[in-house]
């Protein structure tokens, strides 16, 4: 093992005020880490920021922002610069998801959940990356999702912009070797969160049975603390044998298996 010395270090965590945000968020406090977060509900932020500084005593910057709008990374990185913080790592949670036929589905949300979940994640990461880079020191975590890893019918825009995570952030990791620098995707499988209230329903959520935002958050973690870390973890065992056992099936063979196993 080669764990990460968060202590004395910021880290940057969007979608912070909600569950795997939060998770990381007390994890990495429990682990000496200052943090800044970012969400939309300020209030929300304003509750975990208190505690983690009284908890864990670490400094927690609450930044209310909307980062779906374009230019999302610059304008972070400009309040970043202008609160005179220098951070040493960035974890990429924001995202949502829509589910229902997609010629059904609201334009706008659409654009949306793409501005959200693909361009704020490039935005921020392009913001970010050279200092982290320069520090040497630190991670990059995008969270992708298991919907990574084949067509989600009744969910197409979603799996295809969490495979464009997965794409991107595996190439940043092998851009970002000899740097010091730990890239990692997360891939997470369905998980107790919010995340199913703003899709409006569970049948998003398929067969695997649903874990902890502490489970996904401690696979992440572990993943980066080892010598030579990953570019891409799933979490759960059972997500890790579909993402493999999806590998022996053809293109067509694998959509149909999942509209079948989601029942749609």
């Amino acid at each position: 093992m080669n764990a990460v010395d968060y202590r004395g270090r910021t880290t940057l965590i969007t979608g912070a005020s909600a569950g795997l945000g939060t998770e990381f968020a007390r994890r990495l406090a429990a682990r000496g880490s200052d943090l800044v977060l970012v969400a939309r509900r300020a209030e929300r932020l304003d509750a975990l920021a208190a505690e983690l500084s009284a908890t864990y005593g670490v400094k927690a910057e609450p930044i209310a922002m909307d980062l779906a709008v374009a230019g999302s990374g610059a304008l972070l990185a400009a309040e970043v610069e202008r609160r005179g913080i220098t951070l040493s790592s960035v974890i990429n949670n924001a995202g949502f998801g829509t589910f229902g036929p997609f010629h059904e589905e609201d334009p706008e949300r659409l654009r949306e959940e793409i501005g959200l979940d693909v361009a704020a994640v490039v935005d921020i990461s392009r913001a970010f990356i050279g200092g982290l880079r320069e520090r040497g020191e630190g991670v990059l975590v995008n969270v992708a999702s298991m919907a990574a890893y084949q067509p989600i019918p009744h969910m197409a825009v979603y799996g295809a912009s969490k495979a464009f995570v997965l794409s991107f952030t595996e190439a940043l990791w092998q851009e970002s070797r000899g740097t010091g620098l730990r890239v990692l995707a997360l891939s997470p499988g369905a998980t107790r969160t919010e995340f199913f209230d703003v899709i409006g329903t569970e049948d998003a959520a398929g067969v695997a049975p649903m874990q902890t935002a502490e489970q996904v958050v401690r696979t992440a973690l572990r993943a980066l603390d080892r010598r030579n870390p990953p570019p891409s973890v799933i979490s759960g065992a059972a997500n890790r044998v579909s993402a493999y056992a999806g590998r022996l099936l053809s293109r067509r063979q694998l959509v149909k298996t999942v509209a079948r196993m989601t029942g749609r």
